[in-house]
């Protein structure tokens, strides 16, 4: 995953875009970039952010850097911004997002265009270089925005900081958001944004979501549109229930009291199911489970408790190594036990979701060895079936890796699975979800265990359900 921050105005804009760059750190922890034009020069800076905070790194080039318009991105996979120098100008661009056809596109530009790549990640072509290669077949730079998306497939929100201002394009299905906020004032100017909280501390206000597929242009004194948005859209519901800041809002739905309203339905549905148990606390799995804890508790009357505190100054989000040995380490030194809140004591742990769960069974472990009584488990998100195709948030390194699959493989006793087999455990009143569940429970020694239903979740969100994705968990797309 990862985040983008551009804006322009009026005065000197560097210190605006780092601290509107910075505010997406908890999106990525790979890679942070920024670049700026000066109505003459472009300048970037891109640093390697895996062992310090984006602000560190950067707190060098502040002063290197001028200009009244720039882009920077927080990002887990190649480096950016990229510039390059075109037949239809000079163009600096940031994107988030993901290429499936990444080899096939990057083969056919250097095939048939002459094309070729010169920043390589990995081994492979940077996909925010092949973006900026697509945009460049064309004779000006919004229709090679819409080209680039027509071609792509997968999903990919970007910022284009070309002719004195920022081309702001948000993915063709609206997968991940895209904000724009003013400034008003002596000082003007407008900010584009993934996270909307990004921008409050800086004096802009929200004025502005991009639909599906949209296009403007920003400068200092103006937003203009220039591709209408599509109708149909398609956002990811993880980014309320685990990546999004929780100050921020997509589509009008603040992503905060999403996660209080998700917590009170998992409540409500323990209820209905006769599922729900006596506890002496409710607690979330930190951070992103805690909100979905407190509607829970606010719901069911259960105390809410921190029997586990994140110790949050050092250590970055476990799920970014790629070593799982790291990531299970990382996990379990972050995430420092209260013993007189464990010790003989009945607790309900609400977790935002699980992937492959060895981080989630270690933190039960520990809580058994603390002395906990009984351990009851609610996740606010029906089982992960599929690995995400559109933004990598679910993806795992290798097939049928998640602990749903691994489930599914013994209680089907096969070495893998089929998408059809999957698609057998996706609905919750059927024998094989039951035995599903049950399955995960053992696994990660849970004393009870229940998964949000789908239902509920997209409830939770409000929002017309038919504009939420929904693949990772039914393969529908």
């Amino acid at each position: 995953m990862g985040g983008i921050f551009g804006l322009c105005s009026n005065n000197e804009c560097v210190m605006d875009l780092f601290f509107g760059t910075d505010y997406h750190s908890h999106l990525g922890t790979r890679r942070g970039g920024m670049a700026v034009f000066d109505g003459e020069h472009y300048n970037r800076a891109i640093h390697n952010i895996e062992n310090s905070p984006f602000r560190t790194k950067f707190e060098g080039d502040i002063a290197e850097m001028k200009g009244f318009a720039g882009i920077g991105c927080i990002s887990d996979s190649n480096p950016q911004p990229i510039i390059i120098k075109s037949r239809i100008g000079t163009l600096a661009v940031v994107t988030v997002g993901r290429i499936n056809n990444k080899q096939e596109l990057a083969k056919q530009l250097i095939d048939e265009e002459g094309a070729y790549f010169t920043e390589m990640s990995g081994g492979g072509v940077n996909d925010t270089e092949l973006v900026a290669s697509l945009i460049s077949r064309k004779d000006n730079v919004p229709d090679g925005i819409q080209y680039a998306q027509s071609k792509i497939d997968g999903s990919m929100t970007m910022l284009v900081l070309a002719d004195g201002g920022i081309y702001a394009a948000r993915d063709r299905y609206g997968r991940t958001p895209l904000s724009i906020g003013e400034k008003c004032g002596d000082e003007k100017g407008y900010c584009a944004s993934l996270e909307s909280s990004a921008y409050i501390n800086l004096g802009y206000k929200a004025c502005y979501s991009l639909g599906p597929g949209e296009v403007v242009f920003l400068t200092a004194d103006s937003m203009t549109p220039v591709v209408k948005p599509r109708q149909q859209m398609k956002m990811c519901t993880f980014l309320w229930l685990y990546y999004g800041f929780p100050t921020s809002d997509y589509e009008g739905v603040n992503v905060e009291e999403m996660r209080y309203r998700c917590g009170q339905s998992m409540a409500n549905q323990d209820v209905a199911n006769k599922t729900a148990v006596e506890a002496d606390y409710v607690a979330g799995v930190p951070d992103s489970g805690t909100p979905h804890a407190i509607g829970y508790a606010n719901q069911s009357g259960i105390p809410f408790g921190r029997p586990l505190i994140k110790y949050t100054p050092t250590w970055p989000r476990s799920f970014i190594p790629k070593d799982q040995s790291l990531r299970n380490l990382i996990a379990r030194m972050k995430l420092i036990p209260v013993e007189r809140l464990i010790q003989n004591k009945k607790l309900l742990l609400v977790d935002d979701s699980i992937v492959r769960g060895t981080q989630l069974r270690g933190v039960m472990d520990e809580l058994r060895s603390y002395g906990a009584k009984e351990l009851h488990g609610r996740v606010a998100c029906p089982p992960i079936l599929y690995d995400c195709k559109y933004l990598n948030f679910t993806r795992t390194s290798k097939p049928n890796e998640t602990i749903s699959r691994q489930s599914i493989m013994k209680l089907e006793g096969t070495s893998t699975v089929s998408d059809s087999q999957v698609r057998q455990y996706t609905d919750c009143d059927s024998k094989k979800y039951r035995a599903l569940v049950e399955e995960i429970r053992q696994r990660l020694n849970f004393d009870t265990l229940a998964y949000h239903s789908l239902s509920g979740m997209l409830d939770s969100v409000g929002i017309d359900k038919c504009k939420l994705c929904t693949y990772c968990w039914n393969g529908e797309e």
